[in-house]
Formats: C-alpha cells, sequence, structure tokens
C-alpha cells in the first residue's frame, strides 16, 4: 500500500512528460532540415527590418528630391532612389509591412474557411460532403487571376467609400485571395477528418456519448492540425506572389502606397538604366516566398509522426 501510494505522485509528475518529448522531438526533426532553420532566420530578419525599420531608417515614403533622381546604391541611400529621388530603402520598408501584412492575413481567411468546410465535408455522412466537395471542385476550376481581376474591377470603388482608400483595398484582396485559395485547405482537412473519424480513439469518445462537437475539437481537429500549418505557410507565399501581380499589373493598392509589388510595376519603365528598382525588391519577394516555402518542408517533415528521430 505504501508502495503504491508513494508511486502515484512519481506517476502524476511524469504524466505531462509526452507533450514535452513530443515537442522536442519535433525541433529535433526541424532541426534536421538546415534550408528551413536558414529560411526561419531569413524570414524573421525580413519581418523584423519592416517592422522597426521606420524607426532605424526615419525617412519619408514621399519626399522628393529631383536632384537625386535614378541614382544607385549609396550612403545617402543604401538601396537608391527611383525617378521622384524617392527612397527605395524607406519605400521598401513601408511597403513591405503591407505586402507581409495581405500575405498572412489572406492565409488567415483561406486556413479558416478550408478548416470549416472540410471539417463539415469530413464529418458529414449524408449529402452535405458531396455538395462541399462539389463546391470545392467548381472554385479550383475557376481561372483565379481573370476572376481576381474581375471582382477587383467590380468592388473596388464601393469597399473604397466603405474603409477609406488604403482599408478599403486591403479588405479586399484579403478577401479575393483568401476567399480563392481556401479549397487545398479544404480536402487536406476532408481527408484527415475521414481518417481519425474511424480511430478507435474517436469511437471510444464516441461510445461514451461525445458529441460531434467534442468529437471534431478535442479528438480529430488536434490531430489534423500538423498538415493544416504545412499547407497554411504555402498560402501565406501564394498570397504575396499573388498581391504582388495584382500591384504590377496597377490593380492592386493605390500609386502612392509603395508595396513591392507596386515598386516592381513602377520600375518596369527604367530598368536599364536603374535596375536596383527592381532588383531590391524583387528580392524581397524572392527571399521571402523562398524562406516561407522552405519553413513549410521543414514543417512537414517535422510533425510528421512517421519520420525516423
Amino acid at each position: 500500500m505504501a508502495g503504491s501510494t508513494l508511486a502515484s505522485p512519481t506517476a502524476e509528475a511524469a504524466a505531462p512528460a509526452p507533450p514535452a518529448a513530443s515537442g522536442r522531438d519535433t525541433w529535433r526533426r526541424f532541426r534536421r532540415h538546415r534550408l528551413a532553420v536558414v529560411s526561419v532566420g531569413v524570414l524573421g530578419f525580413l519581418v523584423l527590418a519592416v517592422v522597426v525599420g521606420g524607426w532605424v531608417w526615419p525617412v519619408a515614403i514621399d519626399e522628393i528630391d529631383f536632384a537625386a533622381t535614378l541614382q544607385g546604391p549609396s550612403w545617402a541611400h543604401p538601396l537608391g532612389t527611383d525617378d521622384l529621388g524617392q527612397d527605395l530603402l524607406a519605400r521598401m520598408i513601408y511597403g513591405g509591412r503591407i505586402s507581409l501584412a495581405v500575405g498572412f492575413a489572406a492565409m488567415v481567411v483561406a486556413t479558416l474557411v478550408g478548416v470549416v468546410v472540410g471539417a463539415l465535408a469530413g464529418m458529414s455522412r449524408r449529402f452535405l460532403d458531396p455538395f462541399l466537395m462539389w463546391l470545392t471542385d467548381l472554385f479550383l476550376s475557376l481561372p483565379q487571376l481573370p476572376l481576381l481581376l474581375l471582382i477587383i474591377y467590380l468592388f473596388r470603388d464601393q469597399l473604397k467609400q466603405v474603409f477609406g482608400v488604403e482599408g478599403g483595398v486591403f479588405v479586399m484582396i484579403v478577401a479575393v485571395i483568401g476567399g480563392l485559395r481556401w479549397m487545398p485547405v479544404a480536402r487536406l482537412v476532408r481527408a484527415q477528418f475521414l481518417s481519425l473519424r474511424e480511430k478507435e480513439f474517436v469511437e471510444a469518445a464516441r461510445s461514451q456519448g461525445a458529441t460531434a462537437w467534442h468529437l471534431v475539437t478535442r479528438h480529430i481537429l488536434p490531430n489534423a492540425i500538423g498538415p493544416v500549418i504545412v499547407a497554411a505557410t504555402i498560402e501565406v507565399s501564394s498570397a504575396i506572389i499573388a498581391e504582388s501581380t495584382l500591384s504590377f499589373l496597377g490593380l492592386g493598392f493605390p500609386p502612392d502606397i509603395p508595396t513591392w509589388g507596386r515598386l516592381l510595376y513602377d520600375a518596369k519603365d527604367h530598368l536599364d538604366v536603374a535596375p536596383h528598382w527592381a532588383l531590391f525588391p524583387g528580392a524581397a519577394i524572392f527571399l521571402t516566398v523562398l524562406s516561407i516555402n522552405f519553413i513549410g518542408d521543414g514543417l512537414r517533415d517535422a510533425l510528421d509522426p512517421r519520420r525516423v528521430l
């Protein structure tokens, strides 16, 4: 009896160990992906630069200096200037905040919609699943870029009146990109739910009277979250590319808001005399998207339970 009494606190103290060990194992697997670890540093540097760069380099983005037009990198202008003599470093810092904010906000929208649609389809046993998958296939078959252009053309002015110029364009681009990128997440979540809902631990919870909401939130969704995180990282890079494409086509933010895509659009007519104008925003988009994709690959390997430690 005394032995069991002494053993009980030890067992209780050891109970929280598995999650910690699982977290350490996940980090160990992630560290083995060297490019993913390097990409975390690169992406962290870019995010830190656009967040605190305004205090480190307090130059106005609309300060015009016709005596310094189209200058290359120098001590006064580390990334050079544009055709109006505006400092490109200050404009890239400001525009980077918007480009990254659009990417992460659109990812949240796409992930939330995809998880809800996929969960409803995966838990349905009758008519809802075929209908939601038909709807998903319908959205997948739509040409996304022409549809993006059509929606922006039709609703841009109305949203500007409600949310203002910058806020209206931001809400529109996030809603449109996120609303057209949820389908891969939905199909992934549905596949995970169809597999997990037949597992023994779910059947045991169901036999004890657990509701469908309890099964989803406590048993199925936590075990399906790994692939969703990986898919969400890919959606960030896709949203950044989509925003840059719209800005490059002149249908994104207004000309006075220098997103990275807008900087590329403004630089296209001066590539022969000022290649730096396009090089630096293009490199920022390239490094951001590449880093996010490598981080997604690392998370996929780290969250895969079949991987050998």
